[in-house]
């Protein structure tokens, strides 16, 4: 694999990852801020807060987003290398 198919994957992973922050990011018609979906660790109460209020489903939405994006810029850059 190459620099071109590997910069290729990266984007459409970011792209993915946009797109899942501006679909799953909002909270109470907010944007949750990145630094409250970035943030890992923290005690129990910090846990139990996060997994309540839903920001671990809405972590993991996104993050699945990125996923499928990777997936589709593997798939478009090896289909269109043929």
């Amino acid at each position: 694999m190459n620099r071109k198919n590997l910069l290729s994957i990266a984007a459409f992973t970011v792209l993915g990852l946009i797109v899942g922050y501006a679909y799953f990011g909002k909270w109470g018609g907010d944007y949750v801020s990145l630094k409250t979906l970035l943030s890992f660790g923290g005690n129990r109460i910090h846990s139990a807060f996060r997994s309540i209020s839903g920001i671990e489903e809405m972590r993991n939405n996104i993050l699945i987003c990125g996923a499928i994006g990777a997936v589709v810029g593997v798939l478009l850059t090896f289909k269109l290398k043929k």
